[in-house]
């Protein structure tokens, strides 16, 4: 077992970098950083460190690392860019808690509902900020100018998907149907990109090829893809129990996800029934039956298979080496064979 292992090792070195990144200021600016500390899950809401130290599982700076020790590199090289790439996340959350009107991250509230929107919007900014500035310590680690170069280029492009894909979600959020491509092409921007981004980078600082980079990028953009189909698998079918959420809370707050846009395309009668709002205690089991009987559960099911069939096609390709290329495996089949 390689990736318990490797996690253990790369992990803390991960966080020493989004410490370093995130830094420190004087006492004026105690608030501005316990924001982005509180978000990242190092302290509480006074400030005081937090028992578990963080929040998050880090799986993104964690592909980043894992691809480049499996493209032949030193995983070390590639710290800074793996902090870049967690703090975009976070800075994204940020936002997203305040677009979607989100009270709650991680069980605990989120930072605007705890400092205001103003200021949450500010400790986005400031974090997507420090995201960009933390990949300028590539140099450091003896990344070569003109690879630091391609690499920041990729992460900027990376930034912006991320902007198309939340714009998406949110127009989605008023239309009353979507199709089942336009839907693909949200997701892709809102969570694969990133992911894409990850296992790319990893390999570009290690030196691969072009052609190597492509087979990790095409993976991790694979990845996100099956990942996010069968997280919509699970937000209507999954067991509560391993969930740790109701299988209905999906149906309930309407949400448009992959079996809901598959379901309203083939039926103007389930469209209709899903476009009138949630009433309190309304059951939504008919919805779910309805889904079902329509294909959509075994239409989601073959997708999220389609998309894994092709993102370990493409990690098969890519040649990874070593104990982090075993680490690459096991990961690829946790995050896609879970039940939560």
């Amino acid at each position: 077992m390689a990736l318990p292992l490797l996690s253990s090792s790369y992990l803390p070195l991960i966080e020493a970098e989004l410490r370093r990144a995130v830094g420190d200021g004087p006492e004026a600016l105690r608030d501005y950083f316990v924001m982005m500390r509180y978000h990242l899950g190092w302290v509480d809401e006074a400030g005081q460190a937090s028992p578990n130290g963080s929040i998050g599982k880090r799986i993104r700076p964690l592909l980043c690392l894992l691809a480049c020790a499996a493209s032949g590199g030193e995983p070390g090289r590639a710290l800074p860019m793996a902090a870049a790439i967690e703090l975009l996340h976070n800075f994204s959350l940020l936002h997203d808690d305040i677009q979607d009107n989100s009270p709650l991250r991680r069980g605990r509230p989120t930072v605007w509902q705890r400092w205001g929107v103003a200021q949450a919007i500010n400790a986005g900014d400031a974090m997507f900020t420090l995201a960009h500035l933390a990949p300028h310590r590539l140099a450091e680690r003896g990344v070569a100018p003109e690879v630091a170069l391609a690499a920041l280029a990729e992460f900027d492009r990376t930034c912006l998907a991320l902007t198309q894909g939340q714009f998406l979600d949110m127009r989605f959020e008023g239309c009353e149907r979507v199709t089942v491509d336009e839907y693909l092409r949200m997701i892709r921007g809102k969570t694969a990109v990133l992911i894409a981004a990850c296992t790319k980078l990893g390999a570009l600082l290690a030196g691969a090829s072009a052609e190597r980079q492509h087979h990790f990028e095409q993976f991790g953009l694979n990845l996100g893809l099956a990942f996010q189909v069968h997280d919509d698998w699970l937000g209507i079918w999954g067991d509560p129990a391993a969930t740790g959420k109701s299988a209905a809370s999906d149906l309930e707050q309407r949400k448009k996800s992959l079996p809901v846009v598959y379901g309203m395309e083939r039926s103007p009668e389930f469209a209709a029934r899903y476009a009138r709002p949630h009433a309190p205690g309304e059951p939504v089991a008919g919805l779910a039956a309805q889904l079902d009987a329509l294909g959509a559960r075994a239409y989601t099911v073959q997708a999220a298979q389609s998309l894994t069939d092709e993102a370990t096609a493409h990690l098969r390709a890519a040649a990874p080496a070593g104990p982090a290329a075993e680490a690459l495996w096991e990961l690829t089949g946790s995050l896609l064979k879970r039940n939560a």
